[in-house]
């Protein structure tokens, strides 16, 4: 066991346990470890030790031959509630030279069991308004005295609304808008804070902040009338500090009916129409002990589902950035608007100072029309946030339960300069989305294109707030099941995104049981006439076989298959029951390519592409792919029928849509194409012939993009895999309506969700539906890594990695690089004349191929290499 060090100083990372940033309070007893590995080109593992220290006894599996470093079962008996653990691991090479070993990583279990909470749901117990928009939430306190010195401690919490608590004066964590929106009743999460440095010895508060979040918030879309109440009406805490003495007792100070109660500063406070604060009404001190609680009133006790609650899978959402502005403007009417250059989802910070009652109001909204803020994109939701000065000098104040989708803020009522307190840095705008890790990048010379990838990127920090919607500032905000399915792929090179979406996905399962179908967004909540009931929808209801096997493919973790598989068996087996014999899904309410841009404002659905062509080509494709997901999982007869089931549909599919004599489908459209060749739908001749008269109609369009949600995603791999590559940067590159770098041309800083949110004439998209913030027409993001950079996953994980960038168009260099599971992988090519320079890493641990135009195909082992080619 004592083997000296590996010369080459391979050097394993700390383990990391799941899928967490951050491995405190988790909720899996055995996590599955991770590790990467920093060594010379070349090297591998063959082996691994684990070793595993908990109550100051070790644990070791010994020495495991085995090349495996992502996601290794855990190797030991289950961690009980609240039990700590660290974690190392060394590896050998394949000559059997062992390395030193890794540092050590500690995870701790947070509650496991119901059994293990007696925290109640606490909230303010006096009649509340009518007019629930009304409805002032309170605060709550409890004074608790601890008598020994003092080890650890442990804050669990959650509540019915969303929280922000603080001990002894201090605020605890930095997260916002806990515990995030689930399906409540059987999924409520509960977060876990080491909160040993803010108790002491002696007299001791705990007080929290509440705001009715989603939980009972207005929610949805104000034409169909309001929602309150989803999931009930208290606004509620649950919350269970659990400390540890240094002679080993214990002590539980849990919220209970001897909690207090009171009227707190936050007079309104909704995640549409924001949140209106009244300094004047603060209360110095109320989360210390010794404050005068003489006019609180006791605590109301709500029921408390113990059973529903859950530790995250994901991280929360956090602050991440803060934008200054960026330009002053007056406005034609005399008003003050803020310009912060970006659309982001967050709220404004004020520093400011003046007397006592003045108050300061926010409205914000995404664009200027006509020299003015623009809000009837945001429909019904009111984005406006109101400050009222206490008057006793300078008071900085964030709203801390709502949040909007914005680039501007027009400001009134500001007292003194504010052309002077804005260049002081007195008005922030503060970017909040799941604080998930950065893991992709990418570049080019094109800066256009550069800005496109960009405007990708922040449309999905802005949409990524603890589930993944469509957009983050009208009365909507929902979680949208086929903007996900096309976006899963870019989102999870561009973020860590695979406890999120793991997360997600076991609401869907939650939502899929209780509507019978796979809803169209994810938590349900009542939709109108439209939504609900709810009924199967092709590219919607696909999320639940195409999301996890994205998870699977990117992440590597077939954990994730195999927790979703009933789910996504349900989603084909119900489509085959629609389809009936002839296995065509011909029938009944579709979106269809919804969005395609040849549709009116007043009706997206009304598509080039036939419907129901694309609900039995994605019934095809999301066969094959549980086919693949139960051959993963070991499930080999649910494989082989499943296989023979998606032969079938693809049988089925090109008798109805492809014309043989023409070499067209039915629908001549570039979405119909897309679906048919990457699908797999068409023999390979069919295929060229398919992507041919695509470049054609790309041609015939002037270039321009002709698909909505069902093809953005894929009509540049049908073209490039077809030997159209220039037709498909053609799109690429395009600069009138429609277009990707339309947008840009325009302005645009995140991506629109329709090609003419903002129309050529200037003038807003007249439809109900137009958001300047909706990443799914961004999906193309995942091509542009792929193919104009040239980097993908060959292997779940990218335990196999191909480099095969493919210029085109105006490009002379282009670079991305994403940080895998095993380690970062990246390329970079530059094109000089016709010498084209590649330069590719490969992390240890995995191994590529490098298909460079004008070479032969090869394959390299870790480390950096470098080749040039003549292409012409």
């Amino acid at each position: 066991m004592n083997h000296p060090p590996a010369p080459a100083a391979a050097r394993p990372s700390a383990p990391r346990f799941e899928h967490h940033r951050k491995s405190i309070g988790i909720g899996e007893a055995s996590p599955r470890l991770s590790w990467k590995t920093v060594a010379a080109p070349g090297w591998t593992q063959s082996a691994y030790e684990i070793e595993i220290t908990r109550d100051r006894a070790a644990e070791s599996t010994g020495r495991i031959e085995s090349a495996e470093q992502l996601l290794v079962a855990w190797p030991v008996e289950p961690l009980a509630s609240r039990e700590q653990a660290s974690v190392r691991v060394r590896l050998w090479n394949a000559a059997g030279e062992p390395t030193a070993w890794s540092a050590s990583a500690v995870v701790e279990a947070g509650l496991l069991a119901p059994g293990d909470w007696s925290a109640e749901a606490i909230g303010a117990d006096w009649a509340e308004p009518e007019d629930k928009d009304l409805r002032r939430p309170p605060l709550v306190r409890h004074e608790f005295n601890l008598d020994k010195p003092i080890a650890k401690a442990r804050l669990y919490a959650s509540a019915h609304g969303v929280y922000e608590l603080e001990l002894n004066g201090e605020r605890v964590g930095v997260d916002a808008l806990n515990p995030g929106w689930t399906v409540y009743d059987a999924r409520l999460r509960y977060h876990t804070y080491d909160v040993t440095a803010l108790v002491m010895e002696g007299a001791n508060a705990i007080g929290g902040w509440l705001g009715d979040g989603w939980y009972r918030g207005r929610l949805g879309f104000s034409h169909h009338g309001p929602n309150h109440d989803c999931y009930g009406s208290d606004l509620s805490l649950i919350a269970q500090l659990e400390v540890e003495f240094e002679d080993g007792t214990t002590a539980t100070v849990a919220t209970d009916g001897a909690w207090k109660a009171g009227v707190g500063p936050i007079v309104k406070s909704g995640l549409y129409d924001g949140e209106t604060y009244d300094a004047r009404d603060e209360q110095d001190g109320w989360s210390s002990a010794g404050f005068d609680e003489s006019r609180w009133t006791a605590a109301a006790v709500h029921p408390a589902n113990h059973a529903s609650l859950i530790a995250p899978e994901g991280p929360p959402v956090r602050c991440t950035d803060d934008i200054v502005p960026v330009e002053l403007l007056r406005t034609p009417s005399g008003r003050t608007v803020l310009d912060f250059g970006q659309n982001f989802a967050g709220r404004v910070r004020i520093d400011v100072e003046g007397e006592r009652g003045t108050t300061v109001t926010i409205r914000t909204a995404e664009v200027v029309e006509d020299g003015e803020i623009y809000t009837r994109t945001l429909r019904g939701a009111k984005s406006t946030d109101v400050y009222t000065l206490r008057g006793d000098g300078r008071e900085v104040w964030e709203p801390r339960f709502t949040i909007h989708g914005f680039r501007y803020a027009d400001v009134e009522g500001w007292p003194g300069n504010i052309e002077t307190d804005v260049a002081a840095g007195r008005i922030v705008g503060r970017v909040y989305h799941s604080d998930m890790e950065r893991t992709g990048w990418f570049d080019s010379s094109n800066p256009l294109v550069n800005r496109l990838h960009e405007n990708v990127l922040w449309s999905m920090r802005s949409n990524f707030v603890d589930v993944p919607t469509d957009c983050p500032q009208r009365d909507e905000r929902l979680g949208w099941t086929g903007d996900i399915q096309v976006f899963a792929p870019t989102a999870s090179f561009l973020f860590d995104a695979s406890g999120f979406l793991s997360s997600w996905l076991k609401d869907l399962a939650v939502e899929q049981k209780r509507a019978g179908t796979v809803p169209w967004y994810v938590p349900v909540i009542p939709g109108g006439p439209m939504w609900t009931p709810i009924r199967p929808g092709a590219v919607w209801g696909d999320v639940a076989v195409l999301c996890p096997w994205t998870l699977y493919e990117r992440f590597g973790d077939d954990g994730v298959l195999a927790e979703q598989y009933e789910s996504a068996k349900a989603w084909v087996d119900q489509v085959n029951s629609l389809a009936g014999p002839d296995h065509l899904w011909n029938e009944g309410f579709q979106l269809g390519d919804w969005l395609d841009p040849a549709a009116p404002p007043d009706d997206p659905a009304d598509a080039r592409t036939d419907k129901y062509l694309v609900a039995t080509a994605y019934f095809a494709w999301s066969t094959a792919r549980l086919a693949d997901t139960a051959e993963v999982i070991g499930k080999a007869d649910d494989a082989r029928h499943y296989r023979e089931l998606a032969g079938a549909v693809r049988d089925a599919f090109v008798k109805e849509y492809w014309l043989p004599e023409a070499s067209r489908l039915t629908s001549d459209a570039q979405t119909a194409y897309a679906l048919a060749i990457q699908f797999k739908l068409l023999d390979r001749q069919d295929a060229l012939a398919a992507g041919e008269r695509m470049a054609e109609l790309v041609a015939e369009d002037h270039n321009r993009i002709a698909t909505g949600f069902a093809g953005v995603n894929l009509v540049s791999d049908a073209l490039s895999s077809t030997g159209q590559s220039d037709a498909a940067y053609d799109l690429l590159l395009e600069r009138e309506c429609p277009s990707w770098l339309y947008m840009v041309d325009q302005g645009a800083t995140t991506i629109w969700e329709r090609w003419d949110s903002r129309m050529p004439d200037g003038n807003v998209n007249p439809g109900r539906m137009t958001s300047f913030n909706h990443y799914a027409l961004g999906s193309v993001a995942d091509w542009m890594h792929r193919v104009v950079a040239g980097i993908e996953p060959t292997s779940p994980g990218y335990r196999t990695i191909r480099f095969a960038p493919r210029p085109g168009g105006d490009f002379t260099s282009a670079s991305a690089a994403h940080e895998t599971p095993y380690g970062r992988a990246s390329i970079a090519w530059t094109l000089d004349g016709e010498t084209l320079s590649v330069t590719v890493d490969v992390p240890t641990g995995t191994t590529a191929v490098v298909d460079v135009p004008g070479l032969k195909v090869y394959t390299v082992e870790s480390g950096r290499h470098e080749t040039t080619s003549v292409v012409r």
